[in-house]
């Protein structure tokens, strides 16, 4: 979809306003939407999906993205069996990630080998 350049923002205004993270029934693979305030200058993005431990499971660089509204597909690497809950940190910044521009934390469960019902949030 595209958006009205009028709707588009200043990097002041430039925000993270959605996360959302689903684990694929392989458990293996996790799905994430976010979205951004549409902007004038292209952000860029750092993803990364830590276990329980705090081990990297899972990272992903986007640099200057040109979309507001983004869907992608990682993969949890380390381990046999990927249950457990997990954090996912998306990091936005434009020249240095340090200080970032704007960061969002979730929570996410990968549930048990044969547990159709649950449904990857955590409660």
């Amino acid at each position: 979809m595209f958006f009205d350049e009028f709707d588009q923002q200043p990097r002041e205004n430039v925000k993270i306003e959605a996360l959302e993270i689903t684990p694929y029934p392989d458990r293996y693979r996790i799905f994430i939407h976010i979205r951004v305030t549409p902007f004038k200058e292209r952000p860029n993005l750092l993803l990364a999906a830590r276990d329980a431990t705090g081990r990297i499971a899972a990272e992903m660089s986007v640099i200057e993205t040109m979309h507001h509204d983004m869907e992608f597909t990682m993969h949890l690497r380390g381990g046999d069996d990927p249950a457990g809950t997990y954090t996912l940190t998306a990091t936005m910044f434009y020249e240095s990630k340090n200080p970032p521009h704007d960061e969002r934390t979730e929570t996410f469960v990968v549930p048990e080998a044969g547990n159709d019902s649950a449904n990857g949030k955590a409660q």
